[in-house]
């Protein structure tokens, strides 16, 4: 693939990738991609995915669901041994490509998804509730408690 420089493009229903579900909220919706394999001008074998899906993460700030849209453009460099890693160009991520040269391509289109999630989601609209941002108390009436673990050292340094 990579002496004919061939190129793949097409489509994967997100349920096809089982290790991604295990991380989403939902299965549903399609994985877009294309991929291209070359050769760079250090003469370091290739192979360049972009993606994007719409995704179903579990919101951790409210915990409902929401999709997010997940893009991926990364260059692999694929290399044999761990110790080619060293000689892959910058921004040139490696893969270890197995004895037989074959490589397979949904699984890398969902290691890269999975690399391309948040560790925590946050859906960007969502908001905390009044009761857990205190907002509707008066920030004054909070200083005011008792129950203020820092009032006892206010106290001596009073003193």
């Amino acid at each position: 693939m990579v002496s004919a420089r061939r190129s793949f493009e097409g489509s994967l229903p997100v349920g096809a990738l089982a290790r991604l579900c295990e991380v989403l909220a939902s299965s549903e919706g399609t994985a877009s991609f294309e991929l291209d394999f070359g050769r760079d001008e250090f003469d370091t074998a290739y192979l360049d995915v972009r993606a994007q899906a719409p995704l179903t993460l579990v919101c951790q700030r409210t915990l409902e669901p929401f999709v997010l849209p997940v893009v991926v453009n990364t260059r692999l460099g694929l290399i044999r041994r761990e110790s080619e890693e060293a000689g892959l160009p910058p921004g040139c991520e490696p893969l270890l490509v197995s004895g037989d040269g074959k490589l397979n391509l949904a699984d890398v289109i969902e290691d890269e998804m999975l690399l391309a999630l948040p560790l925590v989601p946050v859906n960007p609209d969502s908001t905390l509730p009044d009761e857990v941002t205190g907002s509707a108390h008066d920030d004054a009436s909070a200083a005011e408690r008792d129950d203020n673990p820092f009032a006892a050292l206010r106290e001596l340094k009073n003193h």
